[in-house]
């Protein structure tokens, strides 16, 4: 038998922790005061930073639809998350009330939310003194299936889409760092804005540290002649795949062949890198390239990279640029894990708020998560973290003087929580 006589309960008792994580960033405060005032105050019912609270919030826990709301809106742990008492304050905003938020913000207010990103990056290193920041620049599909303003079909993906571009920043050897999520026409070329984008970032970041050394990292769909100049005559280093073609070809030839004959001689996998010069057509000039010919039981599988990075180690640059197999870890969380593809506005600026509200809910994962250094949890993925910090079972009680929070007597991260809201309470690192 079960009855339905628990009391005030949720299934996100973890949300606490992505609240902490928010007031010790400023975030979502940050974030709202982009935003315009209510004309007449006295009629506010829900605040526009209750609303931005609500919507980050949800999509951190796995809410990414907004017709959640309309469940959530009565959740105990999301009400006191957002600054309102479980039981006797008014419940949330529901969903017609969170669209038509959605659907009011300008591109103005857009381009103000989106240098928040960047000064909080700035402001969370400030009393560093980085060597080198890393900037890699993503495209990502964003499959569209209705009537979405400026979705178009791309022939690369086969599918109607947008084309977000996602850039992250790393500083020395930390992690990888949101600064950008631009959601753009599905037509776009994946260079399209890059240029825009780079000259907006490298300004802010030689602003904050003007001895900084900046390398721009992408793969194939960044290697055009307008990224190299911009970024030569900038003092920007660069490491951008390329695509395989003829010339190309012929230039790794030899070195494929010793690749063969050492493998046929050994029987195991050869992996090596050279460095050619290589002019395209339309390149101004000759640039160095980095041939890597493997052969192995899978077969050839022949790379190149431009690079304009110091020193003469061409595996070890090599290396450099592979190294963002990993920022493609972050593209996966932010996608997967987070649906920031749920773009299913019929106006592109709101859809374009859309994925800035899963960009900051990535970023409060990743303030968690860097805050669980030394824990087994530090290296945990975006869903990892929900699924054993965020969805916690709790009883919620309010008395006159306090609000309770009851979990389970056997929670499995219990060892974690002291140590981690220790950690958020802290200055941020």
């Amino acid at each position: 038998m079960g009855e339905f006589s628990g009391g005030n309960l949720s299934s996100d008792g973890g949300l606490m922790l992505v609240a902490e994580a928010d007031r010790a960033l400023g975030l979502t405060s940050a974030l709202a005061q982009c935003l315009p005032d209510h004309p007449d105050p006295t009629k506010v019912v829900h605040g526009l930073d209750e609303m931005l609270r609500q919507r980050v919030y949800q999509i951190a826990c796995g809410y990414e639809d907004c017709n959640d709301a309309d469940d959530l809106r009565y959740d105990p742990v999301l009400k006191t998350s957002i600054g309102r008492l479980p039981e006797t304050d008014p419940d949330l905003a529901s969903q017609p009330t969170l669209s038509w938020f959605e659907n009011r913000v300008t591109r103005t207010q857009l381009r103000r939310m989106a240098q928040v990103l960047m000064e909080l990056f700035v402001r969370q290193y400030a009393s560093a003194q980085p060597n080198m920041i890393v900037l890699d620049f993503d495209p990502t599909d964003d499959p569209t299936h209705g009537q979405q303003q400026f979705a178009c079909f791309h022939g690369s993906y086969e599918e109607h889409c947008y084309l977000p571009l996602l850039v992250t920043a790393q500083v020395d050897d930390g992690p990888q760092e949101l600064l950008v999520a631009l959601l753009r026409a599905g037509n776009s070329h994946a260079s399209r804005a890059a240029v825009a984008v780079l000259k907006r970032l490298v300004r802010r970041l030689r602003e904050a540290w003007p001895e900084v050394r900046i390398v721009f990292r992408g793969d194939n769909g960044f290697a055009v002649p307008e990224i190299y100049d911009w970024c030569e005559a900038n003092h920007v280093s660069y490491a951008i795949n390329l695509a395989k073609n003829s010339r190309l070809l012929a230039l790794a030839e030899p070195y494929l062949e010793r690749a063969r004959a050492e493998y046929e001689e050994t029987g195991e996998k050869v992996r090596r890198v050279y460095v050619v010069s290589y002019a395209a057509k339309d390149w101004s000039r000759e640039r160095r390239v980095l041939i890597k010919a493997e052969v192995s039981a899978e077969g050839e599988n022949p790379r190149f990279t431009v690079v304009s990075l110091p020193g003469d180690e061409a595996q070890d640059q090599y290396d450099f640029y592979a190294m963002r197999g990993d920022v493609e870890n972050r593209i996966k969380e932010i996608k997967t894990d987070l649906q920031v593809d749920r773009t299913s506005c019929h106006r592109f600026v709101a859809n374009q708020f859309r994925v800035l509200l899963h960009a900051a809910a990535f970023i409060l994962r990743n303030h968690l998560r860097r805050c669980l250094r030394g824990t087994r949890l530090e290296n945990a993925q975006a869903c990892t973290l929900q699924r054993h910090l965020l969805k916690l079972g709790v009883r919620v009680r309010e008395t006159v003087r306090r609000v309770w929070r009851y979990f389970a007597s056997n929670c499995p991260v219990q060892d974690l929580w002291a140590p981690l809201l220790i950690r958020l309470r802290a200055a941020p690192t």
